[in-house]
Protein backbone atom coordinates (compact mmCIF):
# COMPACT_ATOMS: atom_id res chain seq x y z
CA UNK A 1 0.00 0.00 0.00
CA UNK A 2 2.83 2.39 0.89
CA UNK A 3 4.49 1.71 -2.47
CA UNK A 4 1.27 2.52 -4.29
CA UNK A 5 1.08 5.84 -2.47
CA UNK A 6 4.53 6.68 -3.84
CA UNK A 7 3.39 6.39 -7.45
CA UNK A 8 2.19 10.05 -7.67
CA UNK A 9 5.60 11.15 -6.36
CA UNK A 10 7.38 9.13 -9.03
CA UNK A 11 5.11 10.55 -11.71
CA UNK A 12 5.74 14.09 -10.47
CA UNK A 13 9.50 13.46 -10.49
CA UNK A 14 9.37 12.14 -14.05
CA UNK A 15 7.31 15.14 -15.15
CA UNK A 16 9.87 17.55 -13.69
CA UNK A 17 12.96 15.69 -14.90
CA UNK A 18 11.76 14.97 -18.44
CA UNK A 19 12.30 18.56 -19.77
CA UNK A 20 15.74 18.67 -18.15
CA UNK A 21 16.66 15.31 -19.73
CA UNK A 22 15.46 16.52 -23.13
CA UNK A 23 17.53 19.69 -22.78
CA UNK A 24 20.69 17.71 -21.93
CA UNK A 25 20.31 15.25 -24.79
CA UNK A 26 19.36 17.92 -27.34
CA UNK A 27 22.51 19.90 -26.52
CA UNK A 28 24.62 16.99 -27.82
CA UNK A 29 22.58 16.01 -30.87
CA UNK A 30 23.66 16.88 -34.42
CA UNK A 31 21.36 19.14 -36.43
CA UNK A 32 19.79 16.35 -38.57
CA UNK A 33 18.89 14.41 -35.44
CA UNK A 34 17.34 17.49 -33.84
CA UNK A 35 14.91 17.90 -36.71
CA UNK A 36 14.12 14.20 -37.08
CA UNK A 37 10.51 13.08 -36.71
CA UNK A 38 9.74 11.16 -34.56
CA UNK A 39 12.39 12.51 -32.19
CA UNK A 40 15.04 10.33 -30.58
CA UNK A 41 15.39 10.21 -26.83
CA UNK A 42 19.07 9.16 -26.86
CA UNK A 43 21.67 10.89 -29.08
CA UNK A 44 22.66 8.44 -31.79
CA UNK A 45 25.80 10.39 -32.71
CA UNK A 46 26.74 12.74 -29.83
CA UNK A 47 28.55 15.90 -30.85
CA UNK A 48 29.75 19.20 -29.38
CA UNK A 49 28.77 21.20 -32.46
CA UNK A 50 26.13 23.09 -30.48
CA UNK A 51 28.91 24.50 -28.31
CA UNK A 52 31.53 24.95 -31.04
CA UNK A 53 31.12 24.17 -34.72
CA UNK A 54 34.62 23.66 -36.21
CA UNK A 55 33.35 23.65 -39.81
CA UNK A 56 31.51 26.96 -39.51
CA UNK A 57 32.92 29.80 -41.58
CA UNK A 58 31.27 33.24 -41.27
CA UNK A 59 32.28 34.02 -44.86
CA UNK A 60 30.52 30.95 -46.24
CA UNK A 61 26.86 30.68 -45.32
CA UNK A 62 25.39 27.18 -45.25
CA UNK A 63 21.94 26.36 -43.96
CA UNK A 64 23.09 23.11 -42.37
CA UNK A 65 25.93 24.81 -40.49
CA UNK A 66 25.17 27.28 -37.71
CA UNK A 67 27.68 28.88 -35.35
CA UNK A 68 28.13 27.18 -32.00
CA UNK A 69 27.31 28.83 -28.71
CA UNK A 70 30.88 30.05 -28.16
CA UNK A 71 31.10 31.38 -31.72
CA UNK A 72 28.34 33.94 -31.27
CA UNK A 73 28.33 37.51 -29.91
CA UNK A 74 31.51 38.53 -31.72
CA UNK A 75 31.00 42.08 -30.47
CA UNK A 76 31.05 40.96 -26.81
CA UNK A 77 34.47 40.19 -25.27
CA UNK A 78 34.37 36.59 -24.12
CA UNK A 79 31.04 35.87 -25.79
CA UNK A 80 28.73 33.67 -23.73
CA UNK A 81 31.36 33.32 -21.00
CA UNK A 82 30.98 37.06 -20.42
CA UNK A 83 27.30 36.59 -19.56
CA UNK A 84 28.13 33.74 -17.18
CA UNK A 85 30.76 35.92 -15.52
CA UNK A 86 28.26 38.77 -15.14
CA UNK A 87 25.71 36.46 -13.53
CA UNK A 88 28.27 34.89 -11.19
CA UNK A 89 29.59 38.27 -10.04
CA UNK A 90 26.13 39.79 -9.54
CA UNK A 91 24.74 36.74 -7.73
CA UNK A 92 27.79 36.53 -5.44
CA UNK A 93 27.81 40.26 -4.66
CA UNK A 94 24.06 40.47 -3.99
CA UNK A 95 24.09 37.33 -1.84
CA UNK A 96 27.04 38.41 0.29
CA UNK A 97 25.88 41.99 0.82
CA UNK A 98 22.19 41.14 1.26
CA UNK A 99 22.94 38.49 3.90
CA UNK A 100 25.26 40.83 5.81
CA UNK A 101 22.68 43.64 5.78
CA UNK A 102 19.85 41.28 6.76
CA UNK A 103 21.95 39.76 9.57
CA UNK A 104 22.68 43.23 10.94
CA UNK A 105 19.00 44.17 10.77
CA UNK A 106 17.95 40.92 12.45
CA UNK A 107 20.49 41.46 15.23
CA UNK A 108 19.25 44.98 15.86
CA UNK A 109 15.62 43.83 15.89
CA UNK A 110 16.16 40.93 18.30
CA UNK A 111 19.20 41.57 20.51
CA UNK A 112 19.36 45.34 20.88
CA UNK A 113 17.09 47.68 22.83
CA UNK A 114 16.07 49.53 19.71
CA UNK A 115 13.18 52.02 20.08
CA UNK A 116 10.22 51.03 17.93
CA UNK A 117 11.77 47.75 16.84
CA UNK A 118 8.38 45.99 16.83
CA UNK A 119 6.95 48.64 14.52
CA UNK A 120 9.99 48.35 12.26
CA UNK A 121 9.62 44.57 12.14
CA UNK A 122 5.92 44.87 11.27
CA UNK A 123 6.80 47.28 8.44
CA UNK A 124 9.42 44.83 7.14
CA UNK A 125 6.91 41.96 7.19
CA UNK A 126 4.20 44.13 5.62
CA UNK A 127 6.55 45.03 2.76
CA UNK A 128 6.54 41.35 1.79
CA UNK A 129 2.86 41.73 0.86
CA UNK A 130 3.64 44.30 -1.83
CA UNK A 131 4.24 42.78 -5.29
CA UNK A 132 7.80 43.50 -6.34
CA UNK A 133 6.59 44.54 -9.79
CA UNK A 134 5.09 47.64 -8.16
CA UNK A 135 8.59 48.91 -7.39
CA UNK A 136 9.92 48.49 -10.93
CA UNK A 137 9.09 51.99 -12.15
CA UNK A 138 10.27 53.85 -8.99
CA UNK A 139 13.48 51.79 -8.92
CA UNK A 140 14.09 52.44 -12.60
CA UNK A 141 13.64 56.20 -12.16
CA UNK A 142 16.03 56.23 -9.20
CA UNK A 143 18.64 54.19 -11.04
CA UNK A 144 18.30 56.35 -14.14
CA UNK A 145 18.68 59.58 -12.16
CA UNK A 146 21.79 58.15 -10.49
CA UNK A 147 23.14 57.25 -13.95
CA UNK A 148 23.39 53.59 -12.96
CA UNK A 149 21.74 52.17 -16.05
CA UNK A 150 23.90 49.48 -17.65
CA UNK A 151 26.16 49.27 -14.58
CA UNK A 152 26.85 46.66 -11.93
CA UNK A 153 25.63 48.95 -9.15
CA UNK A 154 22.33 49.24 -11.01
CA UNK A 155 22.07 45.46 -10.78
CA UNK A 156 23.22 45.09 -7.18
CA UNK A 157 22.05 48.01 -5.02
CA UNK A 158 18.26 47.71 -5.65
CA UNK A 159 18.47 43.97 -4.87
CA UNK A 160 20.05 44.32 -1.41
CA UNK A 161 16.81 44.88 0.53
CA UNK A 162 15.46 41.37 1.21
CA UNK A 163 12.47 41.52 3.57
CA UNK A 164 11.99 37.75 3.64
CA UNK A 165 15.65 37.19 4.55
CA UNK A 166 15.32 39.65 7.43
CA UNK A 167 12.13 37.93 8.60
CA UNK A 168 13.75 34.49 8.40
CA UNK A 169 16.90 35.55 10.25
CA UNK A 170 14.89 37.28 12.96
CA UNK A 171 13.04 34.04 13.68
CA UNK A 172 16.30 32.11 13.75
CA UNK A 173 18.13 34.69 15.88
CA UNK A 174 15.42 34.54 18.53
CA UNK A 175 16.56 30.97 19.23
CA UNK A 176 20.02 32.24 20.23
CA UNK A 177 20.11 32.65 24.05
CA UNK A 178 20.24 36.24 25.22
CA UNK A 179 22.63 35.12 27.97
CA UNK A 180 25.38 34.77 25.37
CA UNK A 181 24.89 38.37 24.31
CA UNK A 182 24.78 39.64 27.90
CA UNK A 183 27.92 37.68 28.80
CA UNK A 184 29.79 39.17 25.85
CA UNK A 185 28.70 42.67 26.88
CA UNK A 186 29.85 42.06 30.44
CA UNK A 187 33.24 41.02 29.05
CA UNK A 188 33.46 44.40 27.35
CA UNK A 189 32.69 43.40 23.77
CA UNK A 190 31.03 46.01 21.61
CA UNK A 191 27.94 45.39 19.51
CA UNK A 192 29.91 44.99 16.28
CA UNK A 193 32.21 42.42 17.85
CA UNK A 194 29.29 40.53 19.40
CA UNK A 195 27.51 40.42 16.06
CA UNK A 196 30.59 39.22 14.19
CA UNK A 197 32.26 36.89 16.73
CA UNK A 198 29.29 35.51 18.67
CA UNK A 199 26.13 35.75 16.57
CA UNK A 200 27.36 35.19 13.01
CA UNK A 201 29.00 31.78 13.68
CA UNK A 202 25.71 30.57 15.18
CA UNK A 203 23.82 31.86 12.15
CA UNK A 204 25.62 29.72 9.58
CA UNK A 205 22.79 27.21 8.94
CA UNK A 206 20.24 29.98 8.45
CA UNK A 207 22.62 32.02 6.30
CA UNK A 208 23.35 28.98 4.13
CA UNK A 209 19.63 28.33 3.67
CA UNK A 210 18.98 31.93 2.68
CA UNK A 211 22.03 31.96 0.42
CA UNK A 212 20.39 29.29 -1.72
CA UNK A 213 17.21 31.34 -2.12
CA UNK A 214 19.08 34.55 -2.91
CA UNK A 215 21.55 32.97 -5.33
CA UNK A 216 18.79 31.20 -7.26
CA UNK A 217 16.67 34.35 -7.40
CA UNK A 218 19.53 36.53 -8.64
CA UNK A 219 20.86 33.95 -11.08
CA UNK A 220 17.40 33.62 -12.65
CA UNK A 221 16.60 37.34 -12.46
CA UNK A 222 15.33 38.43 -15.85
CA UNK A 223 12.92 41.37 -15.79
CA UNK A 224 15.06 43.90 -13.89
CA UNK A 225 18.24 43.24 -15.94
CA UNK A 226 16.17 43.39 -19.12
CA UNK A 227 15.01 46.88 -18.14
CA UNK A 228 18.35 48.41 -17.16
CA UNK A 229 20.69 46.64 -19.61
CA UNK A 230 21.34 48.58 -22.81
CA UNK A 231 24.59 46.94 -23.85
CA UNK A 232 25.13 43.22 -24.44
CA UNK A 233 28.40 43.32 -22.50
CA UNK A 234 26.40 43.92 -19.28
CA UNK A 235 23.72 41.29 -19.93
CA UNK A 236 23.33 38.39 -17.53
CA UNK A 237 22.62 34.80 -18.58
CA UNK A 238 18.77 34.94 -18.62
CA UNK A 239 18.78 38.09 -20.77
CA UNK A 240 21.36 36.60 -23.15
CA UNK A 241 19.38 33.36 -23.36
CA UNK A 242 16.18 35.27 -24.09
CA UNK A 243 17.81 37.24 -26.89
CA UNK A 244 19.35 34.07 -28.33
CA UNK A 245 15.97 32.37 -28.32
CA UNK A 246 14.22 35.39 -29.84
CA UNK A 247 16.72 35.66 -32.70
CA UNK A 248 16.53 31.94 -33.49
CA UNK A 249 12.90 31.19 -32.65
CA UNK A 250 12.06 30.15 -36.23
CA UNK A 251 15.35 28.43 -37.01
CA UNK A 252 15.25 24.73 -36.10
CA UNK A 253 18.95 24.46 -36.98
CA UNK A 254 19.80 26.52 -33.89
CA UNK A 255 17.74 24.44 -31.48
CA UNK A 256 20.84 22.62 -30.26
CA UNK A 257 22.60 25.93 -29.56
CA UNK A 258 19.64 27.10 -27.48
CA UNK A 259 19.64 23.82 -25.56
CA UNK A 260 23.41 24.12 -24.99
CA UNK A 261 22.95 27.63 -23.59
CA UNK A 262 20.10 26.42 -21.38
CA UNK A 263 22.26 23.57 -20.08
CA UNK A 264 25.15 25.86 -19.15
CA UNK A 265 22.68 28.27 -17.54
CA UNK A 266 21.14 25.61 -15.31
CA UNK A 267 24.31 23.77 -14.24
CA UNK A 268 25.61 26.35 -11.70
CA UNK A 269 22.30 26.41 -9.82
CA UNK A 270 22.13 22.61 -9.68
CA UNK A 271 25.72 22.36 -8.43
CA UNK A 272 25.17 25.10 -5.85
CA UNK A 273 22.05 23.47 -4.47
CA UNK A 274 23.67 20.02 -4.26
CA UNK A 275 26.64 21.53 -2.43
CA UNK A 276 24.50 23.36 0.13
CA UNK A 277 21.41 21.16 0.43
CA UNK A 278 22.47 19.84 3.85
CA UNK A 279 22.76 23.39 5.19
CA UNK A 280 19.48 24.27 3.52
CA UNK A 281 17.62 21.42 5.26
CA UNK A 282 19.21 22.19 8.60
CA UNK A 283 18.48 25.89 8.30
CA UNK A 284 14.81 25.25 7.55
CA UNK A 285 14.52 22.71 10.40
CA UNK A 286 16.17 24.96 12.98
CA UNK A 287 14.68 28.24 11.85
CA UNK A 288 11.75 27.94 14.24
CA UNK A 289 9.28 29.99 12.20
CA UNK A 290 7.27 31.03 15.20
CA UNK A 291 6.28 34.19 16.94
Amino acid sequence: MIRLLRIPLYLAAITMLAPFYWMVTAAFKPVPELTKNPPSFVPGDPTLDAFYQPDYDPAVRKDELVPGLFQRWDDVPGGFLRFIGNSLFIAAAVTLLALLIAALAAYALTKMDLPGRRVIFVVVVASMMIPWQVTLVPNYLIVRNLEWLNTYQGYIVPALAKAFVVFFLVQYMRSIPDDLIHAARVDGAGEWRIWWRVVMPLMRPALAAMAIFVVLAEWNNFLWPLIIVQDDTMANVPVALSRLNASNAFNPQSMGVIMAASLLTSLPTVIFFLAFQKHFTRGIALSGIKG
